[in-house]
């Protein structure tokens, strides 16, 4: 299974695109700016959607990259997310006002994507992987997702955006992670403003990978707001010499900033 990185801002700027990441070619997870970055075949070959909540910085793209492929494509894109999520979409995006309702056009049978409603603990095998929804905390019902080949036994994990969180790490804990990737929007002047938005700043971040059990497994920082990337590195790089140099066992965590265009083989 191959992760590609679309996308793993917390924000816009040069060279700078919100969440997205590619499994293999056709299963999108989130689909934030960076998916603008896909030729047209390339969105074309893409059959199903995961969303981990209705933001803009995560569902950004999702309408023009329907409206670009529609034509081409014999099948609807399947869209898998809460049902709160599927909701929010067809209320304020697909309303034929924002944009035209594509879970209905051409027709109600034969549409260019269709709502796959999904719940936490819920797994689906769909194009060659096994996709999980996660639990995540945030101000808006949120999934994270762990992914595998079917074939395979470690997982990709993902938190979505989320705050502290012990239910992920009850489930996360039981699978082999070959990754983990973990928001972190905020540094740690704006740690007031991370709490408020339930979203991990350096310190919480640390406080929830003390749960993390397998501590060899590579850690990668997503959600980075442009402004603070490196100040928010820095920070996390100082908290793990400071506070768990010298975790049980002998293996320190390591910890590694996520950026667009990486491409990962699991």
């Amino acid at each position: 299974m191959k992760v590609r990185v679309l996308g793993c801002s917390g924000a816009i700027a040069k060279n700078c695109r919100t969440t997205s990441f590619l499994i293999d070619e056709s299963v999108l997870i989130d689909a934030g700016t960076g998916v603008g970055d896909l030729t047209l075949d390339e969105m074309r070959k893409i059959d199903h959607v995961y969303l981990t909540h209705s933001h803009l910085d995560h569902i950004a793209a999702l309408p023009l990259m329907l409206d670009a492929v529609s034509s081409l494509r014999q099948t609807p894109v399947q869209i898998h997310a809460l049902p709160q999520t599927l909701e929010v979409l067809s209320k304020h995006i697909f309303n034929n006002v924002i944009w035209p309702d594509f879970s209905s056009i051409p027709s109600a049978a034969s549409p260019f994507m269709r709502f796959c409603p999904l719940h936490v603990g819920e797994q689906r095998a769909t194009a060659g992987v096994v996709v999980e929804a996660l639990s995540a905390v945030h101000t808006v019902p949120a999934v994270g997702y762990a992914v595998r080949g079917r074939d395979r036994k470690e997982w990709w994990v993902f938190s979505g955006d989320t705050e502290r969180n012990p239910a992920f790490w009850g489930r996360v804990n039981e699978l082999p992670v070959a990754m983990l990737v973990m928001e972190t929007a905020f540094s740690e002047r704006e740690s007031a403003l991370a709490r408020r938005s339930l979203h991990l700043s350096p310190q919480s971040l640390l406080a929830e990978l003390r749960q993390f059990k397998q501590r060899r497994c590579p850690v990668y920082i997503t959600h980075t707001k442009p402004a603070e990337t490196d100040i928010i590195m820095g920070e996390i790089g100082d908290l793990l010499v400071n506070q768990i140099a010298n975790p049980p066992g002998g293996a320190s965590l390591s910890v590694r900033w996520l950026h667009a265009g990486q491409e990962f083989t699991m």
